[in-house]
């Protein structure tokens, strides 16, 4: 069994060998230097192969050339909003967004997330909510309800929706006004009644 194995290799080796799968397979041995200079590009191909076609330096070049240094006519050139390229519904464009920043918890989780601006898009009317009548929970059909987007500034949030061509507007922050105290501020003389702090 092995001798008739061995022979069919045989076989099938030599047949590889006298009829190529592949002529790509073929190539000419080369003398191995680093070819570093413009002579040395294969710009004409060689006699024996027909898989290489001759491209001329004309067709590698770029065959736009952008004018950069043109000057921009502000008075004709105007913007496209990205939100009517980007194929998305109009009512999603005609949503107005509102941009904020955001207010410190009332917990002691810090200020943390009050550093950033946000913005955020409005919640549409009755239509989109109603209430779940399993949990009595309050549902909604809105896909922008949950979303927003933060921003290191105002300017970079104002930035964006004009460019996507959203209706929107500033919030500002309440800031808050911290007055100096000190404990010696509890003796000092007041020309009215004494306060008396009950302590039951």
């Amino acid at each position: 069994m092995s001798f008739i194995r061995a022979r069919s290799i045989a076989q099938l080796r030599a047949a590889r060998i006298a009829h190529p799968v592949n002529a790509r397979f073929f190539s000419t041995p080369t003398d191995g230097s680093v070819k570093v200079s413009p002579a040395d590009a294969p710009t004409t191909p060689p006699k024996d192969s027909s898989l290489i076609n001759k491209e001329g330096p004309g067709e590698a070049m770029a065959r736009h050339q952008p004018d950069y240094n043109a000057t921009i006519d502000y008075a004709t050139s105007r913007a496209v909003a990205a939100a009517v390229l980007s194929g998305a519904p109009t009512d999603l464009q005609a949503r107005t967004v509102r941009i904020y920043k955001p207010t410190k918890p009332a917990t002691q989780s810090g200020t943390w997330h009050s550093h950033h601006w946000r913005m955020d898009w409005d919640v549409l009317g009755k239509g989109y909510r109603w209430e779940n009548p399993l949990m009595g929970w309050q549902s909604s059909g809105d896909v922008l309800q949950g979303t927003h987007i933060n921003f290191k500034s105002k300017e970079d949030a104002i930035l964006f929706a004009q460019k996507q061509g959203y209706e929107y507007f500033v919030q500002e922050p309440n800031e808050r006004k911290f007055v100096p105290k000190a404990y010696a501020n509890n003796f000092m003389h007041e020309p009215k009644k004494i306060k008396h702090i009950r302590t039951k």
